[in-house]
């Protein structure tokens, strides 16, 4: 052996040994900062809260027999993809997935069953504490924070244990928000789900939206990467995107990262899927031209009188006194609504559409939008019919009615009120 092949293996070897103490110096910096942040145990939204009331993964499945209930009729009913054209005709009854009990998991998220009162939650909805820790015991914690927050609850809107897969960093140094939201904004955007960011606000001591133009920086910072919309549950591939990039960002921000258990996560992720297809209706009432065809000046007179205005997406919609929807009113031609076309147009027929997961007091609505669409049908001269153009008397729409509040009274069980910000995010 020469003696250049005798320096080239001297030196290869200091290089391995250089690279495992560097490895080594790095293992124990993080392990130090992370015994500084977590040598306490917190109570957590991330792995210690069940659900609000204590609802486990298996309740997802249904209410007192899920969306069976609900709708006793038959016919073979399938969830709605969310678009203004797919909607459930009125005097079909849809009958919604079947819950076979296939889940028997005791809590999405976390490993044991006890449960601290969450971050978030106030402490009317809290769950029985099962675990304790000390707040004072994490330097630099502010002394009602994040464990409880001074009792103040955040927005369901912005994360809830019952839809969301929620990750926690804690860092030792305020992050920038800019910082947050951009540190794995690539990895991010590929996952096909929602996800929401808060912070917990120490001077004003509550969670709140981290926007990417906030000057704000944050110690206690919780991702929510949404389990269920119209397009489905969460895939296992978007899920593990989630819980790297968090994972990387932790590591960024020189922090670290908490985040559940996967399995449970995507068995609460389907069970919730299928709850959630059991009641996603929406009831359609036509108003059909009989020889003339409807102008749009007039449509667009009768619409306004009644309070409606056009949307983005070219409907006219009926709002409430805080801006949600109530109903809304579509062309049945293939050219939606805007004020320049209204002058020129005709149409041979409008629907007016109810989406009945997204509207509190589905009934009471529903009997608003059908004497809406009877006004119509007298003013236009036209025929209100269902969608095999049959006419819809008020005895056909009675049974709709009850359907409505069945489907709304199963969706209150499972904690999730028609109209509610947890309704508005999953039927999105």
């Amino acid at each position: 052996m020469t003696d250049l092949q005798m320096g080239l293996i001297g030196l290869g070897g200091a290089a391995v040994i250089g690279v495992l103490g560097y490895n080594k110096w790095q293992e124990h910096k993080h392990r130090k900062l992370a015994e500084q942040l977590l040598n306490v145990r917190q109570a957590d939204v991330l792995l210690d809260e069940s659900p609000p009331g204590g609802a486990s993964a298996d309740d997802y499945a249904g209410v007192d027999g899920g969306a069976e209930a609900a709708n006793p009729g038959a016919g073979g009913g399938a969830r709605s993809a969310g678009s203004g054209h797919e909607r459930v005709e009125p005097l079909l009854r849809v009958e919604p997935a079947q819950d076979d009990g296939a889940y028997e998991a005791s809590a999405p998220f976390a490993e044991d069953s006890a449960r601290v009162a969450p971050a978030f939650l106030s402490p009317r909805e809290a769950p029985v504490a099962g675990r304790s820790a000390s707040p004072q015991a994490v330097p630099g914690r502010p002394d009602d924070a994040p464990a409880n927050a001074g009792g103040q609850a955040a927005p369901l809107y912005l994360l809830s244990p019952m839809i969301d897969y929620i990750a926690a960093i804690e860092v030792a140094e305020p992050a920038a928000a800019y910082r947050i939201r951009e540190g794995q904004r690539a990895a991010l955007v590929r996952i096909g789900k929602a996800v929401n960011w808060i912070g917990y606000n120490e001077d004003s001591r509550e969670w709140e939206p981290i926007l990417e133009d906030s000057d704000n920086a944050y110690r206690h910072i919780r991702a929510g990467l949404q389990l269920v919309d119209r397009k489905g549950p969460v895939r296992d591939g978007d899920l593990s995107v989630f819980h790297v990039a968090l994972l990387d960002l932790a590591t960024e921000l020189m922090g670290v990262a908490e985040l559940p258990l996967r399995e449970p996560a995507l068995q609460a992720a389907a069970q919730l899927d299928e709850f959630c297809a059991g009641v996603d209706i929406q009831i359609g009432v036509n108003v059909i031209s009989q020889g003339q065809v409807f102008p749009g000046t007039k449509l667009r007179a009768l619409a306004e009188s009644a309070g409606m205005v056009i949307d983005a997406d070219g409907r006219f919609a009926r709002c409430d006194d805080e801006g949600n929807v109530l109903y809304v009113l579509i062309n049945q031609e293939t050219k939606g609504f805007s004020s320049e076309s209204m002058r020129t147009m005709t149409t041979h027929g409008v629907t007016f559409l109810l989406d009945v997961p997204r509207v509190a007091n589905g009934d009471r609505v529903l009997t608003q939008m059908v004497e809406l669409a009877r006004r119509f049908a007298e003013a236009l001269h036209g025929a209100l019919v269902d969608d095999n153009r049959r006419p819809l008397s008020e005895s056909a729409i009675e049974p709709i009615r009850r359907q409505v509040v069945q489907y709304q009274t199963a969706m209150a069980h499972r904690q999730l009120p028609a109209g509610g910000p947890l309704a508005l995010r999953l039927f999105s």
